[in-house]
């Protein structure tokens, strides 16, 4: 009984280690996904706050 008891505990603890693989992964693919809302939020800002007309004169007096 011993042998099969220590297969069980095994059996049950590869499933939790398992389940917290799947769990991690979603989290961070949830994160992930969030970023690059963020950074496709920044760019969009940058782009929209570029100028190219400004800094190409010079006024010089003499």
């Amino acid at each position: 009984m011993d042998m099969i008891g220590s297969i069980a505990d095994y059996s049950m603890t590869m499933s939790q280690s398992q389940l917290l693989t799947n769990v991690s992964t979603k989290v961070l693919d949830m994160a992930l996904d969030s970023f690059q809302g963020q950074a496709d939020e920044i760019t969009k800002l940058m782009e929209a706050s570029v100028q190219p007309y400004l800094g190409k004169n010079i006024n010089t007096y003499v």
